[in-house]
């Protein structure tokens, strides 16, 4: 058997100097990449004209469109390997679900073995690809995932772990994974990984398709997981020596302090208040549909919605916006309603998904 052929997508939108850095690391990879496939969704900060200056492709995109341009180009690796770039524009703004749904798509199609994701703040180390490829025999391996860690060196453990549908609404469907679970381990099985450096195997697409582009933005990794893992398609390994630093999350210096009978709680901003509804709105309809039991489902989400309630009327500004939205984004999730254009409709009278 030949040495597979392995690419990586970057989904990319209005982070440039993110966007080259990660690109610059996927460069330096001591294994190299046969492609990288670039989806910009689409990016207004002159995303484009550094790619072209940085020698990632040889013209620039239209200004407008229906649906998607695409461009090739080859750029030099480490010790002048030959890497292929596939820079994909797309003409309205779909999300990361939809950039990560047209990435896979595309790289499936021209016949990638192992594709490896990631957003534009992703930067793998050097021997991140490496350290990966050493395992891609693992038994029945459908997947393989770098160890996450912040700019500070931190493991963010939300990005890998088990899945679990007993209590959704208080535990969540993703048990993060511990220390005890993989120090000290060349690799470790696992449920869920996070698309922030999963290498994907193409039997993973040939069996259950794409990830779901309704989504728009988060969850779509955890819904990918579950129909991987629910349907059997194959075992998702944790390979701890191969690592990759997310830069870009939401902090609490981002967030509003706000203390009542001595105890403190965080807010999220007006401004950015809009991002969560899809959070919420996706991990509601994974629950309603994956959730073990629905009796209980219903009435931790039902309590989980009335303390909500209390502390928007008691910490926030906007109230009756703030009520509004949380209730559309139960509702939807609920429903199963995908209206990727109702959050900033509802908080600020806005009809253009702007992210």
């Amino acid at each position: 058997m030949g040495k597979p052929r392995i690419c990586a997508v970057v989904v990319t939108f209005n982070r440039r100097e993110l966007l080259l850095k990660c690109l610059e690391a996927l460069r330096r990879q001591t294994y190299p990449l046969d492609a990288i496939f670039i989806v910009d969704g689409p990016s207004t900060d002159g995303t484009p004209e550094a790619l072209l200056e940085y020698g990632y492709i040889k013209e620039l995109p239209p200004k407008k469109g229906s649906l998607s341009w695409e461009t090739t180009n080859s750029i030099y690796g480490r010790d002048k390997a030959n890497i292929e770039v596939h820079y994909v524009r797309l003409y309205s703004d779909v999300g990361g679900s939809g950039e990560f749904h047209e990435g896979i798509k595309k790289a499936y199609v021209r016949g990638c073995d192992w594709i490896w994701l990631m957003d534009d703040d992703a930067e793998p180390k050097e021997d991140a690809l490496e350290k990966l490829t050493c395992y891609l025999n693992l038994p029945n391996a459908i997947a393989l995932s770098c160890l996450k860690i912040d700019e500070n060196g931190n493991v963010i453990y939300p990005h890998i772990g088990y899945l679990q549908f007993e209590h959704v609404i208080k535990h969540h469907i993703i048990k993060p994974i511990s220390d005890s679970n993989y120090r000290g381990r060349e690799f470790v099985e696992i449920d869920f990984s996070s698309f922030v450096g999963l290498l994907l195997n193409s039997r993973a697409v040939k069996n259950i398709g794409l990830p779901d582009k309704r989504f728009f933005i988060t969850q779509d990794d955890v819904e990918y997981c579950i129909r991987l893992n629910l349907r059997n398609v194959g075992k998702i390994y944790l390979i701890p020596k191969s690592v990759i630093t997310h830069k870009e999350s939401l902090k609490k210096k981002d967030l509003i302090e706000k203390r009542f009978l001595g105890r403190r709680f965080y807010r999220i901003p007006y401004n950015k208040l809009w991002k969560t509804y899809y959070g919420l709105r996706n991990f509601i309809y994974l629950g309603r549909i994956y959730s073990k039991n629905q009796i209980t489902f219903i009435s931790e989400l039902l309590s989980w919605y009335i303390k909500s309630i209390i502390k928007i009327i008691i910490f926030d500004d906007f109230k009756i916006k703030r009520i509004w939205f949380l209730t559309s984004a139960v509702t939807d999730g609920l429903k199963g309603v995908f209206d990727n254009e109702k959050p900033r409709r509802i908080l600020y009278g806005e009809y253009r998904l702007v992210r």
